[in-house]
């Protein structure tokens, strides 16, 4: 079976085969009619890469930092929520599997596993925890404090959810989490209204970030920004680092893919903080092309839960494994030996060529 798992796509075919339909609805849904879920993944192919030839790309290093931490090559895991309803072991194995590979976890809220249980099964990963500032503050900052006693390496804020956005699937099917299933970071066992939008703070500003700094010293990573104009905001507030993401396009449907929107976010930032990506990312020649265009480094969510669900930690690594390798041969073909090697003049959208005919 193992040979047949080639590419990332492989992976969500094995996921939609076997997983049950409560939990398929919900990893693969998106916002209403879906149209940014899909353009995700087809802006990618809206942009071309211009490689070099005869640089000597016999040695190659993917090697590079996030937040002065080293990983062995620029692709790390995303937040996403309830991993054991992919796999028994859960966030568990994605721990373990990112920590093999040398690699980012950044765990979510919405774990089905505990802050502390994750670092248990994986004490000397690197890991990063996602957040909301929820109306119950105290237990917000609670959460801090937790991730911080654990040695969480930064702080990712999750700013694009005042409200929940309306997933259709998820709506018509009445998604639960399955009983047997909890989100142990909260303190009391899994309620209704956590899976519901009573627990966000619809009046937050950007004074939240402030807030979120003075309670801290580890990095804040600002996550949901799609605009020059947020991510100046952002960097003003305080941001060490910005994350170009739609929520999966599970939020407000008919907003930029990421890699769309990547080059304003990082003409805004202008070098003052790191800029990462993540949605819709598939092959190394994604991560190459969101690399050209100024992101640190990329982080996947699905593919790491349809890896899950293929065969847990085993699952999870092959998944990394094949981005890490199809990076790897696209850097060779394209003339770059390191990943500072990789310029924007690597790659250019279509229009380019369209417009020479």
């Amino acid at each position: 079976m193992a040979d047949r798992m080639v590419c990332l796509d492989d992976f969500e075919e094995y996921a939609m085969q076997t997983l049950p339909r409560n939990a398929r609805d919900y990893y693969r849904s998106g916002a209403n009619d879906q149209q940014t879920l899909q353009d995700n993944r087809d802006a990618f192919k809206r942009y071309r890469l211009r490689p070099r030839m005869l640089r000597d790309v016999s040695r190659r290093d993917l090697h590079t930092t996030i937040q002065g931490q080293s990983i062995d090559f620029p692709i790390g895991i995303a937040p996403t929520a309830f991993h054991r309803m992919a796999h028994a072991e859960g966030e568990v194995a994605t721990a373990k599997a990112a920590f093999a590979m040398g690699t980012c976890l950044i765990l979510a809220t919405y774990a089905t596993t505990s802050i502390e249980d994750v670092v248990k099964a994986a004490p000397d990963s690197l890991k990063w925890f996602q957040l909301f500032i929820f109306k119950d503050r105290d237990f917000t900052r609670r959460l801090v404090q937790r991730a911080e006693n654990c040695n969480y390496k930064a702080l990712v804020l999750t700013v694009d959810t005042p409200v929940l956005g309306k997933r259709v699937a998820s709506v018509r099917k009445k998604f639960v989490l399955p009983q047997h299933l909890r989100t142990p970071n909260f303190e009391v066992s899994i309620e209704e209204d956590v899976l519901t939008e009573s627990v966000y703070d619809a009046s937050l500003t950007w004074d939240a970030v402030r807030l979120l700094k003075s309670w801290t010293t580890l990095p804040v990573i600002v996550k949901g920004v799609l605009t020059g104009a947020d991510a100046a905001l952002a960097v003003s507030s305080g941001a060490d680092g910005i994350m170009v993401s739609n929520h999966g396009a599970r939020q407000l449907d008919y907003v930029a893919a990421t890699i769309d929107a990547l080059s304003e976010v990082v003409k805004a930032v202008n070098g003052r903080c790191e800029v990462y990506l993540d949605g819709g990312v598939r092959t190394g020649t994604d991560v190459l092309k969101a690399l050209a265009l100024g992101a640190s480094a990329v982080f996947i969510g699905r593919p790491v839960i349809y890896g899950l669900a293929y065969k847990g930690q085993e699952g999870v690594q092959r998944v990394l494994e094949i981005l890490k390798d199809e990076l790897s041969l696209a850097m060779a073909l394209s003339g770059c030996r390191s990943i500072g090697e990789i310029q924007k003049s690597l790659v250019i959208h279509e229009s380019y060529y369209l417009s020479r005919l």
